[in-house]
């Protein structure tokens, strides 16, 4: 695969190592830890006619904010939300986005403090209580926050667990059934509490009291930063570890098989932040794109990921009558 760089969009104000870009529709929602940035719209289908190293302009600008860590997109209900901002005690910034190029404020959640990351799903999990309703999974530095955003204007918190050994709640993705949430402490390994990359687990079947049911240890040493679910299996980006795709072989006893991997920092599974940053997982091609903070893009083409099984002993020939 040879992707070709096609152009850039200039940031907003000045360059930033944090930044972060979701998408709805045709259309990128980009924000920046870079001050004054706020949030970019910016038109996909402009890419479909450009010339090789285009400069780009952005389509339409959100200033409600200044700065943001991060933003999510639930595309089932067309609301953007953006988190470590410099405003909503950087909790959630809530966004309307039915119309892409007017986006307008919706909401705010504060109670919780500072949000590193969140997942916002129309639930469809066992507890009947909430089925249909939006909700949220937010990562927020040292406890898991479940947050209902049904009603922007009266949004409630539904629980707020923490876990031993906590030492930076990063971020994390639900099964598809909704019943558990798989996240990542990005400094349990970099702290020693740890010798393992640890992917943690919540069982969420009773929303308002979700329960810590405790974590896998990997195969290396590296930090877990980013990791999303795909049918049974997590693709995780742990920095010098590159790819990790794990099976969800039976998630209530905790089971998790390593059924692929990509290393794109070779020479080193250390606890530092070098290596794999991002990934995606969801193209209907199957291919995983996966971010590297030295080595840039890499495009990988993900094969057979069921494990091996143990061949089967032939069948001995009939014997002659």
């Amino acid at each position: 695969y040879n992707p070709v760089f096609v152009g850039f969009l200039p940031t907003r104000t000045a360059n930033s190592s944090w930044r972060d870009i979701k998408t709805i529709g045709n259309y990128a929602l980009i924000v920046s830890e870079a001050s004054d940035h706020g949030m970019q719209v910016f038109d996909l289908n402009k890419l479909l006619n450009a010339q090789a190293g285009s400069t780009f302009s952005e389509d339409a600008h959100y200033g409600n904010f200044k700065n943001a860590h991060n933003i999510f997109v639930n595309e089932d209900t067309e609301y953007a939300y953006a988190v470590g901002t410099n405003t909503c005690n950087g909790g959630l910034h809530i966004i309307q986005m039915n119309d892409p190029l007017n986006p307008v404020s919706a909401g705010c959640y504060s109670s919780d403090g500072y949000t590193h990351d969140v997942q916002c799903v129309l639930y469809n999990g066992p507890d009947s209580s909430y089925i249909g309703r939006e909700i949220c999974f937010a990562s927020n530095e040292d406890t898991i926050t479940i947050i209902d955003v049904t009603n922007k204007n009266e949004i409630v918190q539904l629980a707020k667990k923490s876990y031993s050994g906590d030492r930076y709640t990063h971020q994390g993705w639900l099964t598809e059934d909704h019943t558990h949430f798989l996240f990542n402490d990005e400094l349990d390994e970099y702290r020693g509490v740890t010798s393992k990359t640890r992917t943690h687990v919540f069982k969420v079947t009773d929303l308002i009291d979700p329960v810590y049911a405790g974590y896998h240890d990997g195969r290396t040493t590296a930090i877990d930063h980013n990791l999303y679910v795909h049918g049974d299996y997590v693709y995780q980006a742990n920095y010098r570890a590159g790819l990790n795709v794990l099976k969800i072989a039976n998630i209530d006893s905790l089971q998790f098989e390593e059924v692929g991997y990509f290393d794109i920092y070779p020479t080193s599974d250390a606890s530092n932040f070098n290596g794999a940053w991002s990934n995606y997982p969801y193209f209907p091609s199957g291919k995983v794109v996966v971010s590297g903070i030295e080595q840039g893009l890499f495009v990988l083409r993900v094969g057979n990921l069921e494990p091996t099984s143990a061949p089967v002993e032939p069948t001995s020939a009939p014997v002659e009558p």
